[in-house]
């Protein structure tokens, strides 16, 4: 933990710090976050796959590792930087340090720099590469700046079809980009029965298992990169049959419907995004991870309405389309761990499934 660990940032500026988990040196889009807790939730969510996270909370670790809180068993994100660390947790719960827990997996994270100045420099001057290393003599800033992750939603799906919780009444086809654990217990909650699908599965493969919903979930990277993704999504979108997308499910939903993704400055991450709902005007407090945005002048009249708004920048967070019954949020409504006010979504899903399937019954 003493062993001095350096931020090398790819327009030369360096951060002097110290270890945290793996010694090593790493590559990675400097991304920060705002939660002040959920920092288990965070490092094991997909999405931040080829990124560093930086937390903005300045005490991270305090309540220690909890396995039943992880969104997944794995952690994708490249490293981690805080400001300080809790080595001894006080939780009934723990199972173990953030530092242990970090080692443990080969993730190399950072701590005792100055997270706010650097946050502040991320802001002003839009998200950026970095290195973190214990010799920051060997940098080499043309290394850094070109560094892109390879293949973020295929390194992250699964690779075989599996069904979860088999007993459920409605069956749920969730093509898996990246997914989080509480999206599936939200869906179980509701009595689905999910069919966790790789995100490459052909549509007419979709459609063979008979569901009753789709979802599109979340993920990593540049949405635009999914062409296949995509030219399924325009398939399924033929079929009628409901369609709920999450954070990058709902931008390639859109993609597939021919509007513009564009990436953000330094991106929505945090448990305490506020977004309005332009139907009802009410506000909500929403978990978000995402770098890029559906562009508002993109939105086909014709074909979508825009639904929710970021209160912070006005940029898209919700589109219900005209041509079916598909909707799509930007915000994370599992919320998990962040806030539960727009877990009613999921309500709304199984409402369109029982509309359709009844509207199904009548018409045949």
């Amino acid at each position: 933990m003493n062993k001095k660990t350096y931020l090398v940032l790819e327009n030369g500026k360096i951060f002097e710090g110290y270890q945290l988990g793996a010694i090593g040196d790493v590559i990675g889009e400097i991304v920060f976050t705002t939660g002040m807790t959920g920092y288990l939730e965070t490092l094991t969510d997909k999405s931040y796959y080829g990124q560093i996270i930086l937390q903005t909370y300045p005490l991270i670790g305090n309540y220690g590792v909890i396995p039943e809180d992880f969104e997944s068993s794995i952690v994708s994100a490249k490293g981690y930087i805080v400001k300080n660390i809790c080595l001894e947790p006080s939780n009934f719960r723990s199972k173990g340090s953030l530092d242990d827990f970090l080692r443990e997996r080969n993730i190399v994270g950072l701590c005792g720099i100055d997270t706010r100045a650097l946050t502040i420099m991320l802001r002003e001057k839009g998200t950026m590469n970095g290195l973190i290393t214990v010799s920051p003599g060997n940098s080499d800033l043309e290394r850094i700046r070109s560094f892109k992750a390879e293949k973020p939603v295929e390194s992250v799906s699964i690779k075989e079809t599996t069904v979860l919780n088999d007993e459920g009444l409605y069956s749920i086809a969730m093509i898996d980009l990246g997914y989080k654990e509480n999206i599936v217990r939200e869906l179980v909650k509701r009595n689905c029965r999910v069919i966790l699908m790789p995100h490459h599965s052909p549509a007419e493969e979709i459609l063979g298992h008979d569901p009753d919903g789709i979802m599109f979930s979340n993920g990593p990277g540049d949405p635009a990169d999914n062409m296949a993704v995509i030219h399924n999504l325009k398939k399924l979108i033929k079929s009628g049959i409901p369609i709920f997308g999450i954070c990058l499910g709902h931008q390639l939903l859109a993609l597939a419907h021919g509007f513009i993704t564009k990436k953000l400055k330094y991106g929505h991450r945090g448990a305490n995004q506020p977004v309005k709902d332009l139907d009802t005007g009410r506000l909500y407090t929403t978990s978000q991870n995402h770098g890029y945005f559906v562009t508002e002048e993109s939105i086909d009249a014709s074909l979508a309405k825009l639904w929710h708004i970021n209160m912070n920048d006005n940029t898209c967070e919700g589109i219900r389309y005209l041509n079916g019954p598909y909707f799509s949020v930007q915000f994370h409504p599992e919320g998990c761990g962040g806030p539960q006010d727009t877990g009613f979504l999921f309500d709304k899903f199984i409402g369109e499934i029982v509309k359709y399937g009844t509207d199904a019954k009548m018409s045949s």
